[in-house]
């Protein structure tokens, strides 16, 4: 007994530095493959001459995964087994097939002549990181505290912002002086390495490592546990029946796709207006998500706890629509060098800025209940969003100009604005706790009768 004792590691549940230090590693290998899947590939088909249309082909592919995770979520909060807690083993598959997939995709033939497979590929990958950010996004919603949660998703989405800058940093290099295999492969073995994180890191201290280990399933964890879909159904419709939930999620899929939009129109922009080698563009993008997640990390989560969210999202989404009014008028600058790095530089920062704040938001707002569907919910909006931002860019590039298209995207900022201004978000947190505390009324009447019909008045 003594010996188990002392081969137990600490648990999420009691250290607020190892909550920060996982969430950090398993977004940091989210980021990883997004890095070249949503960025350095398609700088690199641009580079190589391949038409919109066949990158548009596949940021759709890349970005469609994302768009049905919701159906995986359910799954996720049906299905555990809780004496290793209750998103952890979920977290463990798929990181794992996060591994796989991308040791899968390294082996496409002649990518640049197959882009078929190469969609294929990105498709599979995109795939199990949806499904990884799912499992992550319920485990943060289940162990992080309501008073934490602005700084862990700051840490969040700075360390996948890393991770993804690190990635197109490397991974552009080894695709420009060796080759495509090599690439991503490294990639991969950085992904595989990260599984040791959540293999060695509990949910709660009475849980196994192994299912082999010892260890008992966290009482909590049990109440909270849904075993029937008629519940979870239930408890879904509830949180999505109210009109603060659908606005919220009017917001995630406009900002989102606002951003996927533009970001797949910069690369294109750059290498055939601009003159920039996909290797440039690569360069500088990464240096603006390196330095916006450490800014995001660093003071992200600060502002937002200091200033508030709404004041401080509504400063991120008129600052960003302003700086693209800028690039729209003075057209005359779009070859100059300086200019355009420091356009992006800026805009990423902020845009970091901007995620961190919705998604807190959203956090705030999820059930512990169903936390990884609702999170997940909410997160496949603004994937969904982003799927349809990358296909706007090919029939929008196919009958307007570039200042059209950059105004397109302004004009989206204002319509997010927009929606904050509607949303009020502390009546829709209210709202899931009245709700949460009626289900479990409910629940304990249901298995108690008797104890509850005597605690009536």
């Amino acid at each position: 007994m003594q010996l188990v004792k002392k081969t137990k590691l600490p648990a999420l549940a009691d250290s607020a530095a190892l909550r920060y230090f996982n969430f950090i590693a398993l977004y940091f290998a989210e980021g990883l493959p997004m890095g070249m899947l949503f960025i350095g590939i398609p700088a690199w088909m641009a580079m190589n001459d391949k038409s919109i249309v066949e990158i548009g082909s596949f940021d759709v592919a890349c970005a469609f995964p994302w768009t049905f995770k919701f159906f995986v979520a359910p799954l996720m909060d049906r299905y555990t087994y809780l004496p290793m807690g209750r998103k952890r083993p979920w977290v463990i598959i798929c990181q794992t097939g996060l591994f796989l997939s991308m040791v899968g995709f390294a082996f496409v033939p002649d990518p640049l002549n197959n882009v078929h497979l190469l969609v294929i590929g990105g498709f599979f990958v995109s795939i199990f990181g949806a499904s990884q950010d799912a499992a992550t996004d319920g485990l943060a919603v289940d162990t992080v505290p309501a008073e934490e949660q602005a700084k862990t998703n700051a840490y969040m989405n700075g360390s996948r912002m890393i991770g993804s800058s690190f990635a197109l940093t490397i991974g552009t290099w080894l695709l420009t002086d060796y080759n495509f295999k090599i690439s991503v492969l490294v990639i991969a073995i950085l992904i595989g390495l990260i599984i040791f994180v959540p293999l060695l890191l509990r949910e709660r201290s009475s849980e196994r490592i192994f299912p082999w280990s010892s260890g008992a399933p966290d009482e909590d964890n049990e109440k909270l546990q849904i075993n029937s879909w008629a519940a979870m159904v239930r408890s879904l419709y509830m949180a999505f029946s109210l009109k603060n939930s659908f606005l919220l999620g009017l917001l995630l899929f406009t900002s989102q796709g606002a951003y996927n939009y533009f970001e797949k129109l910069l690369p294109i922009f750059a290498v055939k207006v601009s003159g920039w080698t996909n290797v440039y563009y690569s360069h500088v993008f990464s240096i603006a998500d390196l330095t916006g997640g450490i800014l995001g990390m660093l003071v992200g989560g600060w502002l937002i706890d200091k200033f508030g969210k709404k004041r401080m999202i509504y400063t991120y989404l008129f600052f960003i629509f302003f700086e693209t009014l800028l690039l729209v008028f003075l057209s005359k600058y779009w070859t100059n060098v300086p200019f355009l790095y420091s356009f992006i530089i800026i805009y990423r920062w902020v845009n970091a800025f901007a995620k961190i704040g919705v998604f807190a938001i959203a956090m705030q707002c999820c059930s512990k209940k169903v936390s990884a569907s609702q999170f997940t919910f909410y997160m496949t909006i603004g994937a969904l969003g982003s799927m349809v931002g990358a296909a706007l860019i090919a029939p929008v590039k196919s009958f307007f100009s570039w200042e059209v298209s950059f105004a397109l995207f302004a004009l989206m900022m204002l319509m997010s604005a927009f929606l904050l201004r509607l949303l009020n978000f502390n009546k829709l947190e209210q709202q899931i706790s009245d709700m949460a505390e009626i289900d479990a009324e409910e629940k304990y009447r249901t298995t108690n009768s008797d104890a509850w019909q005597m605690s009536k008045p």
